[in-house]
């Protein structure tokens, strides 16, 4: 395995851990959004209220991507499994 074999496989993680963690992410950002512009509009300040609807909408968008993700995982775990071959030949 030279260093530049590891480097693309790092990068190829990299790309994986950001492709899979972004919708997440983005909708519990999109979540806490919405909620506190809600929380400041009607000046609520209750810590369950923030923390609910973020959890759901994750919840919400783990059972719609998941699929998505989950394929997205086994076809990079097969790229990387079929590679290890030809690594141990470089």
């Amino acid at each position: 395995m030279t260093p530049d074999s590891a480097m693309v496989i790092g990068r190829q993680a990299l790309e994986m851990t950001f492709l899979l963690s972004g919708p997440l992410l983005l909708s519990a950002l999109a979540a806490g959004l919405i909620v506190s512009i809600f929380q400041a509009a009607t000046q609520i300040n209750e810590m369950t209220l923030s923390f609910i609807p973020k959890l759901l909408v994750m919840f919400l968008v783990m059972i719609l991507a998941g699929p998505w993700m989950l394929n997205l995982m086994i076809d990079f775990m097969q790229r990387l499994y079929a590679d290890i071959p030809l690594l141990a030949v470089s």
